[in-house]
């Protein structure tokens, strides 16, 4: 095992930030913390990457302990955090120059790891890293944190605010890095990358909800959902809501996700009951669940 965390609880005054967090990540494996702002990713990510102490638990990060072997994990982690923390008024070759000799290594010696993302801001490599646009800010914050070759990658929301080509790109990126045996644990508020990762920990609220493949926690799901959409949204919403049999309704781009209590659930009996409503050219098909379909379920 790469991490293995064990109880891991942590408090902010009167806010309990972590309630007995326990997951394992396997050597080579991209794993995903996925879950919304607050629920705990960022202050985990600093307790393995030994910027903050538990208050109860224990974890281990290639068997070195967070506490006690603090110093050689902070040799062999790489760290991006979430806020971009490079230094502004230096260049792009200048930070990561900065980078390479706090590690003790070079930019030439490690530059078969970085090269395939190095290359994307070499353009700019006399550019401060003020003026770099956020997908080349992301870029130039992921070479510095490989720039001594880590054998453990900490990720935290790496592409929040970045444009859908560059996260595209990034998650890309990520892939060839695995296929270097680099272990990486990335979190992530949105659920379309957690279907990206190898397994994925679903966190609320401190809480682990459930650990497993994308793929397994989304046959998990216990019910038929169904796409709703007719000529008033909010009508349609309100009106879903006060029906008698709705099990869950959530807004879902364009249309409605509806589950139904019943289990001999007739889609036509709701349609008679959304036309009571006023409700006009109302379509309703099924649809697979999703992962966001599954978080919340299990965070009801």
């Amino acid at each position: 095992m790469s991490i293995k965390i064990e109880n891991i609880s942590k408090s902010f005054k009167a806010v309990k930030a972590l309630k007995n967090v326990s997951f394992e990540v396997k050597s080579g494996e991209l794993f995903g913390l996925i879950g919304p702002d607050g629920a705990g990713k960022t202050t985990l990510f600093r307790i393995l990457t030994t910027l903050l102490i538990a208050e109860e638990g224990s974890a281990f990060v290639r068997e070195f302990d967070v506490v006690k072997d603090y110093k050689k994990i902070r040799k062999s982690v790489g760290y991006m955090p979430g806020k971009f923390s490079l230094y502004q008024d230096l260049t792009v070759e200048e930070n990561l120059m900065f980078f390479a000799t706090i590690f003790g290594t070079t930019l030439e010696e490690n530059h078969d790891l970085i090269k395939e993302i190095y290359i994307q801001i070499e353009p700019f490599k006399n550019r401060r890293a003020s003026d770099l646009s956020g997908g080349m800010k992301q870029k130039l914050a992921l070479c510095c944190a490989l720039i001594h070759k880590p054998d453990v990658l900490f990720l935290d929301e790496p592409t929040t605010g970045v444009d859908p080509v560059s996260r595209k790109e990034f998650w890309e990126m990520l892939k060839r890095l695995q296929q270097k045996d680099i272990t990486i644990l990335v979190s992530t508020p949105y659920m379309d990358e957690a279907a990206l990762c190898d397994r994925i920990a679903l966190i609320q609220d401190g809480k682990i909800l459930e650990i497993d493949s994308p793929n397994e926690i989304i046959q998990n799901y216990p019910k038929t959902i169904y796409n709703i959409k007719a000529n008033n949204m909010y009508v349609l919403i309100k009106s879903l809501k006060e029906y008698k049999y709705q099990y869950s309704v959530y807004p879902f781009g364009e249309f409605v996700h509806y589950t139904d209590t019943r289990d001999a659930f007739n889609p036509k009996d709701l349609q008679k009951y959304l036309a009571t409503k006023g409700l006009e050219n109302i379509v309703m098909e099924k649809t697979p669940p999703t992962i966001e379909d599954t978080f919340m379920e299990l965070a009801k």
